[in-house]
């Protein structure tokens, strides 16, 4: 009787312990090794989607099988255990919540709240550059979508921003930028969310310890986009009216809900409590001010295949393919640990590791940024990467806050960077709709003219690197959770 029958006869636990591979701990990592080499194909062939990622994990579970020793009915129940994991279910139904909060601020006119600042300051080429960084970032943080950010101010900034003599790539860049900054700061970020669900920590915590990492890559950012930010040439009154005319203030009004929810949150309450009061509070607000209908929030329409329309489901449905995705990435993780491999690399990294704490940290910052450059899609690769952060981490006691900000960082800072990165061919994709719908003018940015100006991205890498060499800002983990300052003893 093998070890899994007797654990199982003993104690009733169908719990998989381990699993042998054909090709031992590298067999078990052909399932996500498949995947991630499928997401970089598809990418260099401009054919990525989240449904194709979809299929690509579940090609690669499906060659894990195959290539699995044990019975394949042990390898179903590993996959199942690992898709039961609550890292996985907790960022899923988080990010529903978050999505539907998104939905609706949207529908209140936060976005054209914000362009109103920009349009009625006065400023143009590289100050407005700078102030649409600062509005991306700060609508970013509001609602925690780096994607959301990307489409909304590709859509009203961009053109708006080419029209009163900002220099187009820098623009595109200041966009990314600010969609970086969000996603890694917002406590309702999808990448927060993960990063502190997958090694054990609050939310509210973590958002606290990696503000300044956060502040100290945008300062220079701001004033970089300010100074390089105004080579393009005005494109004339007519051009400048015909993007701000449909824009007001009134959706500034939304910036109460999220004020809301970021104070529940940093107060230490449950994220789905702060999100649940932020939409709460949106609706009534929309609807007493007429900023939007009660369908554009909920409806019914019999003819549509979902029947149910509006905000909320819209919240709902942007995250499905993603959410199919983040389960099965899940399970591909527990398969490693569950054949060797996770045993086998970080046994392998101790070897180098030794006893020192900076390597630790540069192996982490290393397999992160591998990663990400790897998987087009930040929290795809981030749940990737949780797995060996927490394991490296954790060996050298190093504090859950600080293997959150390592792994978060480095993902919202690179997947916002490369030209095959989705939400860059998504900000390419909707400034192409742009000129061809609404303003012929408008210039196209290709993914790969943008990629060294995204500074908030790379600062944000680079600051992460510093911090493993040098230690800034790094903290032990107690024995009750607690933040030290020196590393406790075995």
């Amino acid at each position: 009787m093998s070890n899994n029958e007797e654990l199982e006869k003993a104690t009733g636990d169908k719990t998989i312990q381990k699993l042998d591979f054909w090709l031992g701990p590298f067999g078990a990592a052909v399932p996500l090794l498949f995947f991630v080499v499928w997401a970089i194909t598809i990418s260099v062939m401009q054919l990525s989607s989240e449904v194709a990622l979809v299929l690509g994990a579940v090609i690669g579970l499906t060659l894990g099988l195959l290539l699995c020793k044990s019975k394949w009915e042990d390898y179903a129940q590993g996959l199942f255990d690992g898709l039961a994991q609550p890292v996985g279910v907790i960022a899923m139904v988080a990010w529903f919540y978050a999505g539907m909060f998104a939905q609706v601020l949207q529908v209140g006119g936060l976005v054209e709240g914000l362009v109103w600042i920009g349009s009625v300051t006065g400023v143009e080429g590289g100050m407005f550059v700078a102030l649409t960084f600062l509005l991306a970032a700060t609508f970013s943080t509001a609602v925690g979508t780096g994607y959301g950010t990307t489409v909304a101010f590709c859509t009203l900034m961009y053109p708006a921003g080419v029209a009163v003599g900002a220099d187009p790539t820098f623009m595109f860049a200041a966009i990314l930028a600010g969609a970086v900054f969000g996603d890694n700061l917002a406590p309702v970020s999808d990448t927060t969310i993960v990063s502190a669900t997958t090694q054990d920590a609050d939310v509210p915590g973590v958002v606290r310890s990696r503000f300044k990492y956060s502040v100290v890559a945008a300062v220079p950012a701001t004033v970089l986009f300010a100074i390089f930010g105004g080579g393009g040439s005005a494109a004339g009154q007519t051009s400048v009216s015909s993007v701000i005319e449909s824009v007001n203030a009134s959706g500034l009004i939304m910036l109460l809900p999220f004020a809301i929810v970021l104070i529940l949150a940093l107060s230490g309450h449950h994220l789905l409590t702060s999100l649940t009061w932020g939409i709460i509070s949106a609706i009534p607000l929309i609807l007493l001010l007429d900023l939007g209908t009660f369908g554009d929030i909920l409806s019914f329409n019999p003819d549509s295949d979902v029947v149910v329309e509006g905000a909320l489901v819209s919240g709902l449905t942007g995250y499905f393919n993603m959410a199919i995705l983040i389960l099965l990435i899940v399970g591909a993780a527990h398969l490693l640990k569950l054949g060797g491999t996770m045993a086998a690399i970080t046994k392998g990294l101790v070897k180098w590791i030794k006893n020192s704490v900076r390597k630790a940290e540069v192996s982490i910052w290393a397999i992160v940024a591998l990663l990400n450059s790897s998987i087009t899609i930040n929290t795809a690769a981030e749940i990737a990467a949780a797995p060996f952060v927490k394991e490296i981490g954790s060996k050298y006691k190093i504090h859950r806050y600080r293997m959150a900000n390592m792994l978060d960082a480095v993902t919202s800072a690179l997947g916002y960077i490369f030209p095959w990165g989705a939400p860059v061919l998504l900000g390419w994709s909707t400034i192409q709709t742009m000129k061809e719908q609404s303003y012929n003018w408008l210039p196209i940015v290709e993914p790969n003219a943008v990629f060294p100006f995204v500074f908030q991205g790379w600062f944000l890498f680079i600051i992460m690197l510093v911090a493993a060499l040098t230690g800034w800002g790094l903290r032990y983990e107690g024995k009750n959770g607690e933040e030290l300052k020196e590393r406790p003893r075995d």
